[in-house]
């Protein structure tokens, strides 16, 4: 009897083992090494299903933050800035071009249901739902052509239904506190960006308004080569702010 309970609880150790191997291989693969597969984007949409509304070489970038709109497509608003259409990744960064002084105008949002912009104040938002925010530091902002979709949204994932304007008002109330956390965000990004040039890109001497015009070289003239995704915002940043 002892034998067999031996010969158990070794088979039972060898088991444990090799469902830790496992799961440490499917982490290293995932670039993880905790076993843990990576978290989906909600945000995001294949390039293809993404509406590009702007133009020019920078036109796959919010012009005010550089990240790149289909990543974060299903949070995106566009507008005529004085006279110029621009996309943004969120409604913060919209907020950002307002306080600018600009004149804009023609305000429009990507429904969540078809993935079309439609126009901003014809939209129904659900504001404060489990699902990620954008640029914001805490309160999600997600956009619906119909006040039954917004709803269904809702009770699945939580937050409330409101207007454009009601949503807006949001935004700005906490745009200062949002600055302030992504002003930390992006120092710490840049940090991490001065080091990814050093070891992956050609020196580039040109001088950026804009991550998103620093992304826009890099990607056109092969700086970075195979650089994509964070790595490349942190470039741009870095770029940005040297």
């Amino acid at each position: 009897m002892k034998k067999i309970l031996m010969i158990a609880a070794i088979a039972l150790g060898m088991m444990s083992l090799a469902s830790a191997g496992m799961g440490m291989e499917q982490g290293k693969g995932m670039g993880q090494g905790h076993g843990k597969m990576m978290p989906k984007n909600y945000r995001m949409v294949p390039m293809d299903k993404a509406q590009i509304l702007q133009e020019g070489p920078a036109k796959m970038f919010c012009p005010k933050c550089g990240m790149t709109l289909p990543m974060f497509y299903r949070t995106n608003h566009a507008a005529k800035v004085d006279g110029k259409m621009e996309q943004f990744c969120s409604m913060y960064c919209l907020v950002e071009e307002m306080n600018a002084g600009k004149k804009v105008e023609d305000i429009q949002v990507v429904d969540n249901t078809t993935l079309k912009f439609i126009p901003a104040e014809k939209a129904f938002y659900v504001v404060g739902s489990s699902k990620p925010a954008t640029m914001a530091k805490k309160i999600s902002k997600y956009a619906f052509g119909t006040k039954e979709a917004a709803e269904e949204f809702a009770k699945k994932f939580g937050g409330n239904v409101m207007s454009f304007q009601e949503a807006l008002a949001i935004a700005k109330k906490d745009f200062a506190s949002d600055t302030e956390a992504k002003k930390m965000r992006q120092a710490k990004m840049a940090k991490m960006g001065a080091k990814v040039y050093k070891e992956k890109c050609q020196p580039i001497e040109e001088k950026f308004a804009t991550a998103a015009e620093a992304k826009a070289y890099i990607k056109a003239h092969n700086s970075c080569p195979g650089l994509k995704g964070k790595p490349l915002q942190a470039v741009g940043l870095y770029l940005k702010s040297r």
